[in-house]
């Protein structure tokens, strides 16, 4: 059974924050494309394990 994580990201686009339910087995070290929950825009999200916690790093879609 995996753990669902919850967590925040920063919309490239309107500077907003976002929240995110992290599957801790089958997201980590994967890339998802997401839209803001405010501005609608497609945001490019990098979900990894840094060593000390997951870390979200959201890219606009067209960087």
């Amino acid at each position: 059974m995996s753990l669902t994580i919850a967590s925040k990201f920063e919309c490239p686009y309107c500077m907003t924050y976002n929240d995110l339910e992290i599957d801790e087995v089958n997201d980590i070290g994967q890339q998802q494309i997401v839209d803001c929950q405010i501005c609608c825009q497609p945001i490019e999200l990098q979900i990894i394990d840094n060593g000390f916690g997951i870390e979200v790093i959201a890219k606009r879609d067209d960087e």
